[in-house]
């Protein structure tokens, strides 16, 4: 099975450029997940009838948003977190909203794992979201993934908007401390190594640069490929072993970001 991730930076734009559907066309996904949609379902002309829809879709228009298709049904789908784990981080919401409202996650059960997307919030570019992201958010997903693990494996994918060391971006140097590479959203991500989760990507690349899936609209940053790596496919260890082929498809154009994708053998 091909498994992608994409944050399309708005679903709508990315099938008018027509980059959607030649995606579509030439990497013919089993599962594809979306991260920033920003569209509910139908507000996009969307004509895949190989594909089963899922959608979670903020309640604020024209923001945020995930979605799965699938060529295979899932057996079970669920948007967002329980409300025990939502009450017991107090993910009730800051200044800018309640991320449980925001349409950042969506897990859907197969046959030998659960595939997990999530749109990460963003720390803001004064990190005025990071102590939400930090304290409350990154734990309470963590706690979402450990609850679906006690059925089964897990591989989770999407934008968790940041970048994990050095290597994962171009100018590591004078972004520390800067929204995306701060020590606290940093942490967050080895909290989910050492929860037991590997980065496929760095699992079979550990010494690739140069290797990124987000650059900014300014300076030609895409073409002179100063980017950053902040969209991942993690996996449990009982499933790590049957995941191939980890890729970033930088070549693939419509988004700020590109598509990443593995393949599971299960």
């Amino acid at each position: 099975m091909k498994l992608y991730s994409w944050n399309v930076n708005g679903i709508r734009a990315v099938i008018s450029k027509g980059a959607f559907q030649s995606f579509i066309a030439e990497h013919q996904p089993d599962i594809l997940c979306l991260q920033e949609t920003k569209a509910k379902q139908g507000q996009a002309e969307i004509d895949l009838p190989d594909y089963e829809e899922f959608w979670n879709s903020a309640d604020k228009p024209g923001y945020s948003g995930t979605a799965i298709f699938s060529k295979v049904k899932p057996l079970t789908v669920i948007n967002g977190f329980a409300d025990a784990i939502a009450e017991k981080y107090d993910l009730a919401g800051d200044t800018y909203g309640d991320p449980t409202r925001e349409g950042r996650v969506i897990s859907a059960e197969f046959d030998n794992f659960w595939v997990v997307t999530v749109y990460t919030p963003n720390a803001k570019g004064d990190n005025s979201r990071l102590s939400l992201r930090h304290e409350k958010w990154d734990p309470a997903f963590l706690e979402h993934l450990k609850e679906l693990e006690k059925h089964k494996p897990v591989v989770f994918c999407g934008d968790l908007n940041v970048a994990h060391q050095e290597i994962d971006l171009a100018n590591p140097k004078p972004n520390v401390g800067k929204h995306g590479f701060t020590v606290e959203e940093r942490q967050g991500f080895q909290n989910f190594l050492e929860a037991g989760f590997v980065d496929t990507f760095r699992s079979a690349f550990p010494d690739t640069t140069a290797a990124y899936t987000w650059w900014t609209h300014w300076a030609n940053a895409r073409t002179r490929n100063v980017g950053w790596r902040i969209d991942y496919w993690l996996a449990s260890q009982a499933i790590a072993a049957d995941i191939r082929n980890p890729k970033i498809h930088s070549e693939v154009m419509g988004s700020d970001h590109c598509p990443v994708s593995i393949e599971i053998g299960v």
